[in-house]
């Protein structure tokens, strides 16, 4: 074993395999990867090996994509089979709601280039024999589907990975991780010391461990899981063709064919978290013990459906451990806190998605940024407020939902509430309805006396559709109240502080008391934030941004500090809270509290300004995200409640009325206003958004991402984000919808819904450039159906910005 390596990948399942290999495709081989015990010895042994490309994310869907396509090439490489079937998959469909996923499913994968389909009870049936269609309404048919043999794909990774130089170390445990001045790493193994320059844990099941080994926590747990090997069955021995696998959601169970028998598994209710405490460092090639009386249920509905798994006698059971994160996604990239410190793990889809964390991963350490945004499962995803109670809690959860229909609206009840502003009990007497955000409660709208408190999940328009209407016209014709805490904060202090903002945002810098919207942009371009800046001083500015991005955020400040500490950047997201006002009788209000002049005149649109409100020293915004007339009121933490009173009895009079996060983003709609995570995304540039006019091309700093933002902004960007008026009934866009023009797919949505105070059906989308005009019609499909849709240039409320900047 050799005494220094540039990468040191901690774990030899799948997915440290995976990293080895694609790491030294990218050129690095000066790598070497350490297993406990022997490669496959975690999860990867007795998992049943099944791969596919659905995935509600259509990043994640794409790297799945990828992997699958992988295998061959491997094979191609080692000479090694991966023992692929790529037989096919069927989802089923028992419920109309169902039906509308697979349906908004296969339309994402229209403008993917996956050839997926729609198929009805008959097809099914020809497809797959065994299966009893009664009930069944249709299913979502893709052929990339199949299974693999789980040992012979791995050692295809570590032998391709081998051929190109990497060392694997194996039955060697590691002891200890340090690190040292240079910020490298001591590797303290039983076999002998390795300093690395970089760590990879991709430690599966003992990834916990791993962690705690370098002082960090990482929000994962393993859930027991079981699946049944029958033995041979004349059904299928005698069928001719290898059955394609089916997943029945409503049985919750996955099916294929397992020689000329049948494997079949669960993701049952009654399900179990394993090593609630650690993982045990001597568990290995075990397998837990059987408890058939846990899946007994899904088993019983699984023989109306497969009846012949009646007659199948039962050769194998197998119960073992899997790892999950809570949203069941991996847990990818440099770990917030530490230097060269990356993780690969929570991979529970191993071989579906291993291939993609490993190219993902490798882009990340080689070049310093993935090709696409896969913020779905970076490990920053989740901040330091997570605990491991919270992580099992919402593990168990996702288990249980593995085989669920995932609304677009819908918000899951384990592990809440997590986190609370001061406001909290306000909103719940005044009917609040919450979602959460990054751990976070936050008020979705609020419900009239004879609505219930919860919102009906569905792809449709929901019962909080005439809640957040009136609240949208609250805002329009007097003055709305909304909770601002969720803003990602940061204070950014120094005599360095401007020269420093100057080189890591885009855009224009502000004056003292001014504020400005600035992109933040990776090295190739592509938007990484998109930020306010507000100027208190020349030496201290407050930065505002994504609430759910903070722990992303401050991992790229942190990565791009001066080192001779002339500037400080400090999280204040969840101390430095408040409201924003906004509406025709905003400043009226404000004017009523504020100890300064508020006149149009002396509180220009832009503005920042600290000044007393009421009993309270505020600092003070003119800018809104309903398009409006209106500031956000920024105070202590500790002082919020007393500034919801100093608000509340001013504004009783002029119609105050609290909206919440449905009303603000129809709001959003009417006015053009693009959203963080859809319409500016690492997948996108500065132009082809429209956030050119925020980025300041001719400044003399060189910014991060300049030469490439530049270069597209010469090329002339390939398409324009647009928006739509669309010809709907009862269902608005969501996101990542087809747009067709002329018999083709030609873009895609990003976000849309409903604008209620313009009652129009709104959707943002890309199309190509050329054919980006006003008035270019096109049509959207939604849930199946292709529906007309208008481009528009002129925004629905206030055009020429009168409210807004008057």
């Amino acid at each position: 074993m050799k005494s220094h390596t540039k990468v040191a990948v901690i774990g030899g399942g799948v997915v440290g395999c995976s990293v080895l290999y694609h790491l030294t495709k990218l050129g690095w081989t000066d790598i070497m990867l350490i297993e406990r015990s022997e490669l496959t010895s975690g999860s990867t042994w007795h998992a049943a090996g099944g791969f596919h490309t659905l995935n509600a994310d259509t990043n994640m869907a794409a790297l799945q994509g990828y992997t699958i396509r992988l295998y061959k090439e491997l094979e191609e490489i080692t000479g090694l089979s991966c023992g692929l079937h790529h037989v096919g998959g069927v989802t089923l469909a028992t419920t109309p709601e169902r039906m509308d996923y697979l349906k908004a499913e296969r339309a994402k994968h229209r403008y993917m280039g996956l050839d997926t389909e729609i198929v009805g009870p008959e097809e099914i049936k020809k497809l797959s024999p065994i299966t009893n269609e009664e009930g069944v309404i249709g299913a979502l048919y893709d052929p990339l589907d199949g299974h693999l043999d789980p040992s012979g794909t791995t050692h295809a990774y570590a032998k391709a990975a081998r051929m190109a130089g990497a060392e694997i170390v194996l039955r060697n445990p590691v002891k200890e991780l340090n690190q040292r001045p240079d910020n490298s790493w001591e590797v303290v193994t039983e076999q002998g010391t390795v300093i690395a320059e970089h760590i990879v844990n991709a430690g599966g099941l003992w990834a916990r461990e791993v962690g705690y080994m370098a002082g960090v926590y990482l929000p994962l747990h393993p859930m027991e899981h079981q699946y049944l090997i029958t033995e041979e069955t004349p059904e299928v021995a005698d069928l001719g063709y290898e059955l394609p696998h089916v997943m029945d959601p409503e049985g919750e169970s996955y099916l294929r064919q397992e020689g000329k028998g049948i494997c079949i598994g669960f993701y049952e209710q009654d399900c179990d978290p394993w090593a609630e405490r650690g993982t045990p460092w001597d568990f290995g090639h075990e397998l837990l013990n059987d408890n058939l009386d846990r899946i007994g249920d899904a088993l019983e509905f699984a023989f109306k459906r497969f009846p012949v798994l009646e007659r199948a006698g039962i050769k194998k059971v197998i119960n073992g451990p899997f790892t999950f994160a809570p949203d069941g996604n991996p847990l990818v990239g440099p770990v917030p806190g530490l230097k060269n410190y990356w993780s690969a793990c929570g991979v529970m889809a191993g071989f579906s998605q291993g291939g993609g964390v490993g190219l993902t991963l490798a882009e990340w350490m080689v070049s310093g940024e993935p090709q696409r945004d896969v913020f779905a499962m970076d490990v920053a995803r989740f901040g330091d407020w997570i605990t491991p109670g919270y992580t099992r809690a919402k593990v168990k959860e996702n288990y249980q939902r593995r085989f669920s229909v995932s609304y677009p609206n819908e918000e899951l009840p384990a592990a809440r509430p997590q986190q609370t502003t001061p406001a909290y009990g306000i909103w719940k007497e005044q009917r609040a309805v919450f979602g959460a955000q990054y751990g976070m409660e936050v008020v979705n709208y609020f419900a009239p006396d004879n609505e219930p408190l919860e919102e009906t999940p569905t792809f449709r328009r929901s019962n909080a559709f005439a809640a957040a209407a009136a609240e949208c016209k609250a805002v329009r014709e007097a003055v709305g109240i909304n909770e601002i805490h969720n803003f990602g904060k940061y204070t950014v202090k120094g005599k360095g502080a401007r020269n420093w903002l100057d080189w890591i945002m885009a855009g224009r810098i502000p004056k003292p008391g001014r504020l400005s919207l600035t992109p933040m942009l990776s090295p190739a371009g592509k938007i990484i934030g998109d930020l306010t800046v507000s100027c208190l001083t020349e030496e201290e500015y407050m930065v505002t941004g994504s609430f759910g991005m903070q722990a992303y955020t401050m991992r790229w400040f942190e990565q791009h500090l001066p080192e001779d500490g002339s500037v400080t950047v400090e999280n204040i997201s969840t101390r430095r809270i408040g409201f924003q006002i906004a509406g025709p009788k905003s400043r009226e209000l404000l004017s009523r509290v504020a100890f300064e002049d508020v006149s149009a005149d002396a509180f220009k649109f832009l503005d920042v300004k600290q000044m007393d409100v009421g009993t309270c020293h505020a600092i003070i915004q003119r800018v809104t995200y309903t398009g409006d007339l209106g500031y956000e009121i920024y105070v202590p933490a500790e002082e919020q409640i007393t500034l919801y009173h100093i608000l509340a009895k001013a504004g009783q009079d002029l119609g105050l009325k609290p909206f919440g996060m449905r009303a603000m983003m129809s709001l959003r709609l009417e006015k053009s206003f693009g959203s963080w995570g859809r319409e500016f995304r690492p997948d996108y540039m500065p132009a082809e958004t429209g956030m050119d006019r925020f980025t300041l091309y001719k400044k003399e700093a060189d910014f991060i991402g300049k030469a490439a933002a530049l270069k597209e902004k010469q090329d002339g960007p390939k398409r324009k984000l647009c928006s739509f008026i669309v010809d709907s009934d009862d269902a608005d866009v969501w996101a990542d919808e087809p747009i067709w023009h002329s018999g083709e797919v030609v873009g895609f949505v990003t976000s849309g819904g409903y604008a209620h105070y313009s009652q129009k059906s709104v959707a943002y989308g890309f199309v190509p450039t050329e054919i980006a005009n006003d008035g270019l019609e096109v049509e959207i499909e939604i849930l199946g159906q292709k529906r007309k849709a208008t481009l528009f240039t002129q925004t629905l409320f206030d055009p020429n910005n009168e409210r807004l900047t008057n």
